[in-house]
């Protein structure tokens, strides 16, 4: 049996996507429809809209499934089923399974209804749930947009930018440029990025967030206002 473990790859993680993948998050957001995001065997970003896929799709190796996650191993040939309640869904593991459903790193018995941003992990792959007419971790709505860019500076946009260079062409494992790279590319002291990024917080209302979480979400920030596009990296 697989071992409980910390799901720390989530594939809502701003910092382990790319701009383009950034941007179909978002449309995927904006339809307002449940859907379901994860990574497959290549290492490439999947959206399903749930809706698609009928009332109880099935998750599993075999090709047949709905989801079929025919890369993983530690997958049952019939895992799992995902079930629409209402207007809710639900995940439910009966037995199906060899290694167990875990959402949230719980292990599932029966049924378990999934809320926005919910985890779960078939085997060694974890697909996220999203609701976004129903749950808190949508992404900020459009009027985010325009408005935002107007409050920042030109010397603010810089260094947005230089924040995101890293994720020009970088796959799924991209990171913020630190306040050292940021400096070293605009030729400014650590201490002016350290400046443009605490306005850059608040504009973009980032602030309150754990500091781990800042500048990744800034950066989603960025691509969502259309401050920064894939053309100025």
């Amino acid at each position: 049996m697989i071992a409980p473990r910390t799901m720390t790859l989530s594939p809502l993680a701003p910092h382990s996507a790319s701009p383009v993948e950034l941007k179909e998050r978002l449309e995927a957001d904006r339809r307002g429809m449940p859907f379901l995001v994860y990574r497959d065997g290549g290492g490439h970003q999947q959206i399903v809209d749930l809706g698609a896929l009928g009332d109880q799709p099935t998750v599993g190796r075999r090709p047949s499934n709905e989801i079929s996650l025919g890369w993983d191993v530690n997958v049952s040939r019939v895992h799992a089923q995902i079930e629409r309640m209402g207007e809710a869904w639900t995940v439910a593991d009966d037995g199906l399974s060899r290694n167990g459903t875990w959402v949230n790193n719980e292990r599932i018995s029966g049924r378990r209804l999934l809320h926005d941003g919910d985890l779960m992990r078939f085997g060694d792959t974890v697909i996220a749930f999203r609701d976004p007419a129903r749950g808190d971790s949508r992404t900020t709505s459009d009027q985010e947009g325009g408005p935002l860019a107007a409050g920042i500076s030109d010397a603010q946009r810089r260094v947005l930018i230089a924040l995101c260079r890293p994720y020009k062409n970088a796959g799924a494992f991209a990171a913020p440029a630190s306040n050292k790279q940021i400096a070293d590319e605009l030729y400014i002291g650590i201490d002016a990025v350290k400046s443009h990024m605490r306005a850059l917080f608040h504009a973009l209302g980032v602030g309150h967030l754990p500091q781990n979480q800042k500048r990744a979400r800034l950066v989603e920030r960025a691509f969502s206002a259309g401050i920064v596009s894939e053309k100025d990296l």
